[in-house]
């Protein structure tokens, strides 16, 4: 049996490691070519010496290097099929404590960063009329989160702008979805939690987190032909939290 992304070219932002690493070695043994982006080097260390995953260095900020990423995909192949918005800030403050050169940093890579990796990609897509690009909302992009209004705030635009881009995106046959996980497993997730870990899962209806496969699995579905009529949709991996 043919593997489901056989063939097909992903970009994955923030894929050093944690949600984004996931994302790209599972799509790399559903047969994809991927290309892993992310700001430190030394996390894309673990894509040397393949075939299937090329690491780059790059600043999501830094428009001009990110197109140039971009073109030398679309040189080598010819097409890309898949992006996966995956890099991201995350904040945990009270509204009285909003640091706002941090806030507008995070708008910056959060929402300014992957709107323009959209508009990049989807240029390539809509000469091939076709394309997913599936972008990391949220859970409490969706329905907030005390502690974290402005961390919210960037992936309720991150919602937003999923739904516009599928609106105006789907008549070159590109669809746009988002991913709203809960909370997650990673290293960096659980070093922010320290002593809160255990009373954070019993907060959880299915009694654990997520784990980075949990959301890789997601994005499998939303890469592949599998979704080829799904578009414009925030789809929830939170073991129940968000209900």
């Amino acid at each position: 049996m043919e593997n489901i992304l056989q063939n097909k070219v992903c970009i994955v932002t923030g894929a050093g490691r944690g949600i984004g690493r996931s994302i790209a070695e599972t799509f790399v043994q559903e047969g994809a070519v991927v290309y892993a982006l992310d700001i430190r080097k030394e996390d894309l260390i673990w894509t040397e010496g393949s075939k299937s995953v090329f690491g780059f260095c790059v600043d999501i900020c830094d428009f001009a290097a990110v197109k140039n990423c971009v073109m030398s995909i679309k040189k080598e192949h010819g097409h890309i099929d898949v992006l996966v918005n995956n890099a991201g800030l995350i904040s945990y403050e009270m509204m009285s404590m909003i640091d706002y050169d941090k806030f507008r940093k995070m708008i910056e890579v959060n929402v300014v960063s992957l709107i323009h990796l959209m508009q990049l990609v989807a240029r390539v897509m809509s000469r091939q009329q076709d394309g997913s690009i599936i972008n990391m909302a949220s859970m409490v992009g969706v329905k907030g989160a005390a502690g974290q209004l402005s961390y919210s705030a960037t992936k309720g635009a991150v919602v937003s702008a999923t739904k516009s881009a599928a609106k105006e995106l789907a008549n070159n046959h590109i669809r746009v979805n988002a991913i709203a996980p809960g909370m997650v497993g990673t290293e960096r997730f659980k070093a922010v939690l320290e002593e809160k870990f255990s009373q954070k899962i019993n907060d959880i209806p299915f009694g654990r987190l997520a784990e980075p496969k949990d959301i890789a699995n997601t994005a499998l579905y939303l890469a592949s032909d599998m979704s080829s009529y799904v578009t414009g949709q925030v789809l929830g991996v939170d073991g129940a939290a968000i209900i």
